[in-house]
């Protein structure tokens, strides 16, 4: 079997490569007689379910004892019934465990194996798509690593401190789930977000028939206070408002070098279908 032909079989069923190719083969290379064959097993159980947005699911974190490094992974599910099941749990746990051991960051270098034998299982099991979305590890550069996991594993964020020690990083870690700035300091937005959010301004500001030079300052205030917004050393500290996060970390010898916050679904988008019209194309079929 060409790999072009197993690999078209995979994506529009969701299985495992060794199913597809045996189907393939006992199909005379016929794709499609490959798929009613298929759903007369019970592996196309999962076939089907594998068009389906897995947008929910959960967050965790590993992190490692004195903080030198940790890992955070999204695993997702179709429901949140199921981002509550012990056997998903357990599998999710078990992905996190490798990739920590491994400090391994690609997705399918991970799932190669036995991860993914275990995942096709889960899904004949539990009949839903679920898929290990993204992983992302952070080191410690002579510092510490904190973490915090929030809202039935919704929310998981680590963070990196130069100095300081893992109740400060974890303390951050809990303002970044909170707050969800974009940088850790106005020097880190990307170019292109400020020149939007200057344009946004200045064709507000333009509407003010104000002279030129009080508008040049209206944009700039307008700035600064969008960095000031989104940057998290520049943000009130959510358990103490009276200071900043700089501030905060400042105060205990350390500064933020990095934070990596993962929610679960962002990003994802979700088809909505109406009902009626998903009931009325079932009976056209």
């Amino acid at each position: 079997m060409s790999a072009k032909l197993v690999k078209e079989l995979r994506e529009r069923t969701g299985l495992g490569l060794l199913e597809c190719k045996k189907a393939l083969a006992a199909a005379d290379g016929d794709i499609e007689k490959a798929i009613e064959e298929l759903r007369k097993s019970s592996g196309m159980k999962a076939a089907k379910k594998a068009g389906r947005t897995a947008a929910d699911g959960v967050v965790v974190t590993r992190l490692a004892e004195d903080g030198s490094y940790g890992v955070v992974v999204e695993v997702n599910s179709e429901t949140d019934f199921v981002a509550r099941d012990d056997s998903f749990l357990a599998f999710v746990a078990k992905v996190a465990d490798a990739a920590f051991a491994g400090k391994q960051t690609d997705v399918a270098a991970l799932m190669a194996g036995e991860l993914e034998s275990d995942r096709e299982a889960l899904v004949q099991k539990i009949g839903e798509n679920i898929g290990v979305r993204r992983v992302e590890l952070v080191n410690a550069d002579a510092g510490v690593v904190g973490a915090y996991v929030h809202g039935n594993n919704r929310i998981a964020v680590l963070v990196e401190l130069k100095g300081g020690d893992q109740d400060l990083a974890k303390d951050v870690a809990m303002h970044v789930a909170a707050v969800n700035p974009q940088v850790v300091s106005p020097a880190d937005m990307p170019e292109e977000v400020v020149a939007k959010e200057k344009e946004i301004y200045t064709a507000q500001a333009a509407e003010s028939g104000k002279p030129a030079e009080i508008i040049e300052k209206m944009i700039g205030g307008r700035v600064k206070k969008f960095l000031s917004e989104n940057s998290l050393v520049e943000q009130a500290f959510v358990k103490d408002p009276d200071v900043t996060v700089g501030k905060l970390v400042s105060a205990a010898g350390a500064e933020v070098a990095s934070f990596v916050r993962f929610e679960v679904g962002e990003g994802i988008e979700v088809e909505k279908v109406d009902f009626a019209d998903e009931v009325a194309a079932q009976l056209k079929g």
